[in-house]
């Protein structure tokens, strides 16, 4: 936690108004009396409007669109810049040394050179093999088996009934940046947790990104093969299936039953209905709002006509 005049200090803005307690940074839609949030582009000010944000970091154009006793730090331009800067006053340490015992379930089987950090809570009859790392404040529901050498960050949450194979990677920093006007990037600190339900299998060699704030989540029964990437902030739908090597960039929204095939990506903030299916290496660059359709290709297109589409190229490499 840290005052409002003292942050506004820390990140360079002229703030002389009444302060308040400020907890976290979140969005415009989920920030409580507490929070600080930040608006970037017109296409939000409805969310602004009805924000319940304890501040917000705005330029001169949106000041008298803020709710009355929402504060406002003003900012000539690139409010994202300033977001970027205050969250790291927000960001926990890496590593806790305080906050009790890591409580294990009836059953469970611990592998050698296993770290549990303070905090951390597994389940019943769970496996947690050799060398895997688990963070502070993870929760790991029952009957969940850890293969070697996986790590979950800080805060996590794993369900029930899981496996997540070697090597993989659950809870790192999303790849979040903002830019100044000569060109340096600014970290944004990556201050919300993974979540995964139960009944999901993970393969080796993943990295599944926590969120900026709230959560990166893999919802009921997903399945992911080996060597995918989760962006930050993603959500992938019940019973969804990712083969090897597919990309998600950030909040990405997946919906139910979704089949990706290998090598095959999506651009970031937009979302795919439910029992959607993408061929291998398809390139998905917007949102796709009908279920049950078949795409393929770069651009994505429909995945009878992109068949024709080849069969008509490989009748004229034959003339």
């Amino acid at each position: 936690m840290i005052a409002l005049d003292v942050l506004a200090r820390h990140i360079d803005i002229a703030y002389d108004a009444e302060s308040i307690p400020i907890t976290a940074i979140n969005t415009l839609n989920d920030a409580t009396a507490s929070e600080l949030s930040f608006i970037v582009d017109a296409k939000h000010l409805p969310d602004l409007q009805q924000t319940q944000a304890g501040a917000v970091i705005v330029t001169e154009a949106f000041v008298d669109k803020v709710p009355h006793g929402c504060k406002t730090l003003v900012v000539e331009s690139n409010p994202y810049l300033y977001m970027a800067k205050a969250s790291r006053y927000f960001t926990k340490t890496p590593l806790e040394s305080s906050g009790g015992v890591a409580e294990i379930g009836e059953g469970s089987v611990i592998g050698e050179h296993v770290f549990l950090a303070p905090g951390v809570r597994i389940g019943r009859e769970c496996t947690i093999l050799s060398g895997c790392y688990i963070g502070a404040d993870v929760t790991i529901g029952d009957h969940t088996i850890l293969h070697p050498n996986v790590v979950v960050y800080r805060d996590c949450q794993i369900g029930n009934h899981c496996i997540i194979h070697a090597n993989t990677t659950i809870g790192c920093d999303g790849f979040g940046f903002a830019h100044t006007a000569s060109g340096e990037h600014v970290k944004i600190y990556q201050n919300g947790n993974v979540t995964i339900e139960d009944e999901v299998e993970i393969g080796s060699n993943c990295a599944i990104d926590r969120a900026v704030f709230g959560s990166t989540r893999i919802q009921k029964g997903a399945k992911l093969d080996n060597l995918i990437q989760v962006a930050h902030n993603c959500i992938i739908g019940e019973y969804s299936l990712l083969a090897a090597q597919v990309g998600l960039a950030g909040s990405t929204e997946l919906g139910r039953n979704v089949v990706m095939g290998g090598q095959s990506a999506t651009a970031g903030h937009l979302k795919i209905a439910p029992f959607t299916t993408l061929a291998a290496r398809t390139g998905v660059t917007k949102t796709i709002e009908e279920s049950g359709k078949t795409f393929a290709g770069f651009p994505f297109m429909d995945h009878k006509q992109w068949l024709k589409l080849q069969g008509k190229l490989g009748r004229l490499l034959k003339k």
